[in-house]
């Protein structure tokens, strides 16, 4: 990175933030303070001038609840842009509220963003360009898997390989990393928010019962299991009969949304299988030792890490705080921005613009 004086010396008084732009959640973490916010990816729009009124926590409060002028929508999907203006409005608000925890005035902060180890070129620049116009005086963007691992606390920079599973909203990513880099890596668009639907597909087939993706998620993370639980659970849910078209309510086991989120727990794992044969064996005999590290919010899903374990006959452990990882990991990339380039992707082609 070639030095500029003038970043030198705003360096010293601008905030250094680190961003996890993710599909169902934004989290900012701000170096030496650490994570100031942690609010749903979800923006409250007036349909006809689709100016935002509502984002975050508040936004999500909405969802099902507003009047037919009102839209909410959550601007990303699969961990990349979807609406880019109003991703620009969600990330000059994150950025400016997390500047408020300055009390005095602060120039432009640097960000870095995590993206999808899949992005195309297209959509990188899509989070670049909208990092810039939300204000941000640099933007960096740094693939998820390399910043969960950082966040983690994973050894990246040794010789040994080391195995990550980001299971996030929108993508579940799955890198091995050695000596700083990549060994083999896989972006999947299957995961939290994949479940959420099975649920809800589940629920209609079967009992023809409609519920929301607020009610889906809460059932998942309330209930939701991937592998046999030692005492099986039961919950209450709420919706419409489809048949009456009258508020009914049902009861349901984890047994039951077990079988409804198979297909996508059997697509992740089927995903790390696949990412395994690609590993040379040296780095197999280091994983045996070392295990996988699992990460994001998908990844707090019951009994998943023995599930992983129990099918891959490797020690399968999740991370402290495991949502916060890639906001954390993105964070400590600003602690040696010249030793911690080598994690970020497409500095020069994308800052030169």
């Amino acid at each position: 990175m070639a030095f500029n004086p003038l970043n030198w010396l705003l360096g010293f008084f601008s905030l250094d933030i680190g961003i996890d732009l993710g599909t169902a959640n934004t989290l900012v973490n701000i170096r030496g303070k650490g994570i100031v916010i942690n609010e749903p990816s979800w923006v409250a729009i007036d349909k006809k001038s689709r100016k935002p009124l509502a984002i975050g926590t508040k936004a999500k409060e909405m969802v099902g609840r507003t009047p037919a002028n009102v839209l909410t929508i959550r601007p990303l999907r699969d961990g990349v842009i979807s609406e880019f203006e109003i991703t620009q409005a969600m990330l000059e608000y994150f950025i400016g509220k997390a500047h408020q925890q300055s009390i005095v005035p602060l120039p432009s902060p640097r960000v870095i963003i995590g993206i999808p180890s899949g992005a195309t070129e297209v959509e990188k620049r899509a989070v670049y360009d909208a990092a810039r116009a939300a204000g941000a005086r640099e933007a960096y963007l740094i693939d998820e898997p390399s910043a969960a691992a950082l966040g983690a606390g994973l050894p990246v920079l040794d010789i040994k390989g080391s195995m990550i599973v980001d299971i996030g909203g929108g993508t579940t990513e799955v890198a091995i990393i050695a000596m700083g880099g990549t060994v083999v890596s896989r972006s999947l668009r299957v995961a939290g928010d994949e479940m959420d639907q099975d649920i809800i597909t589940y629920l209609r087939n079967k009992y023809n019962l409609l519920i929301g993706e607020l009610k889906a998620e809460q059932v998942k993370m309330t209930i939701g299991s991937a592998y046999a639980l030692p005492i099986e659970k039961t919950m209450a849910i709420r919706g419409r009969n489809l048949i009456t078209g009258l508020p009914d309510t049902l009861e349901i086991s984890s047994v039951e949304i077990r079988e409804a989120v198979s297909n996508s727990i059997r697509v992740i794992v089927d995903t790390i299988k696949d990412a395994l044969d690609e590993v040379p064996p040296e780095i197999v005999a280091d994983l045996m030792e070392t295990g996988i590290c699992l990460a994001g919010g998908g990844s707090q899903v019951l009994g998943l890490a023995e599930r992983l374990s129990d099918e891959l006959k490797l020690r399968v452990w999740i991370a402290e705080d495991p949502m916060t990882c890639v906001a954390r990991g993105a964070g400590i990339v600003f602690d040696d921005m010249d030793g911690n380039s080598r994690f970020l992707v497409g500095l020069e082609r994308l800052s030169s613009r």
